[in-house]
């Protein structure tokens, strides 16, 4: 067998000396390299080179020039063949391996919100080595396969009782311009009580087409279940669940309500606003909140009747959440809960500030949004807990849309068939 092949301190320090270039220690660590291929090839064929032994397994075929990128530069090798071309070196496996690190490194980097140029500069000083902007996106790109699985994923292992609705908005460019996109998000609670982004979407707008898209999607996909959605009063969001979530309550987001109507009253009197609409929130039931309601209304209408109109509006809209367990409430009565996921996604692509395309904005959000869905499935900690809901049910002698039983859906009626050319009707 061959022997293996060692460099003695005089030796390395004879090659750091007869090196005449700026970095020394490159030329030394290619010297060793090339001696570990060379050691490699002479273990895969049992003989070195021109060595004639009964253990010899093959024949050397000449040498192919190949560049390894180190930290401390580029080393120019040349890799040894064989005749049967059956050698390959542990070396430049474990350098595909450093080099797909290096590429999840960049896309981390990336998703993380840090723009391409500083992606560029960053492995520049990292690597020794340049990457272009342009490098850098078209690796992360390669996670859009992946990133349009999840989007795509089936939704029927599970129900989804809770759906919270929101938009943010991002500014992408389109046709040498640079125009706001819409990002379309919908979180869902599911049986577990946690937490899980069922939808991200990027559209023109934020408009009743683009959210029936959206809803006409997710129950493609599987989506049962829903009990509630969670808005604020956009017409497009009400208008697609009126059409495609029949039966289902809609609760108008508490907190958006009350800073739409609080501008209406003078502010030292908004401080009693509050507190009234405040108390009509935290009835524990529909009839005492309805006697909140009309005790309100009725103040308002004299001194101040926009106030007393816009009440009557829209107050019932936010009360939807009180046919559900008191439990809950809190946490299904606003969108809370995708407003603090909607800020964290800002505060990530805040970074780029402008994307350079719609698919390289969806990209981000959606790797964003995997990683935090992931983290609240991993978690401990259940956002609801939904034996809660199987307990009030059972209180009001009634069941659950995926408990199997001939009983009519709690706590609807059954949808009516709208007549043609009407819009499906909304409990």
């Amino acid at each position: 067998m061959a022997k293996k092949q060692s460099m003695t301190l005089d030796e390395a320090l004879q090659v750091i000396l007869a090196t005449d270039g700026d970095n020394p220690l490159r030329q030394m660590l290619e010297f060793m390299v090339q001696c570990a291929l060379e050691h490699e090839m002479a273990e895969h064929l049992g003989a070195q080179a021109y060595e004639r032994t009964d253990e010899r397994l093959g024949y050397r075929n000449g040498h192919k020039p190949r560049v390894f990128t180190t930290a401390v530069g580029d080393l120019t090798l040349l890799v040894p063949q064989d005749r049967n071309g059956t050698f390959s070196t542990t070396l430049f496996e474990r350098y595909q391996r450093s080099d797909k690190a290096l590429a999840l490194s960049l896309m981390e980097m990336y998703v993380q919100g840090v723009s391409t140029r500083k992606v560029a500069s960053i492995t520049e000083t990292l690597c020794g080595r340049s990457f272009s902007s342009q490098q850098v996106s078209k690796l992360a790109a390669e996670l859009d396969e992946k990133l349009q699985a999840w989007r795509s994923r089936r939704l029927d292992d599970d129900c989804y009782p809770y759906l919270f609705v929101d938009a943010m908005y991002e500014r992408v460019r389109e046709n040498a311009r640079v125009v706001s996109k819409g990002v379309l998000v919908v979180m869902g609670v599911n049986l577990s009580g946690k937490r899980e982004i069922l939808a991200v979407k990027i559209a023109d707008t934020e408009n009743a087409t683009t959210w029936s898209d959206t809803f006409r999607d997710l129950k493609a996909r599987g989506l049962t279940g829903v009990l509630m959605v969670t808005s604020d009063d956009h017409e497009g969001i009400k208008a697609a669940v009126n059409r495609y979530f029949q039966g289902t309550s809609w609760q108008r987001c508490q907190f958006h309500f009350m800073q739409n109507i609080l501008p209406l009253s003078p502010k030292g009197q908004r401080k009693r606003l509050r507190s009234a609409l405040r108390a009509i929130f935290d009835s524990d039931d529909m009839e005492t909140a309805l006697a909140h309601v009309r005790e309100t209304v009725a103040f308002y209408s004299e001194k101040r009747p926009k106030i007393a109109e816009r009440i009557e509006e829209g107050i019932e809209d936010c009360l939807a959440c009180l046919h559900f367990p008191p439990a809950h409430r809190k946490r299904i009565r606003t969108t809370n809960a995708v407003e603090r996921l909607n800020e964290e996604l800002r505060r990530r692509t805040r970074v780029v500030r402008i994307f350079p395309s719609e698919e390289s904005a969806l990209r981000l959000v959606t790797a964003l949004a995997v990683e935090q869905s992931e983290e609240w499935e991993t978690s401990s900690r259940r956002y609801l807990d939904l034996d809660k809901l199987e307990d009030w049910v059972c209180e009001h002698n009634t069941h659950l849309p995926w408990q199997q039983t001939d009983a009519r859906p709690w706590p609807f009626d059954e949808p009516v068939e709208p007549a043609p050319g009407e819009e499906p009707a909304r409990v």
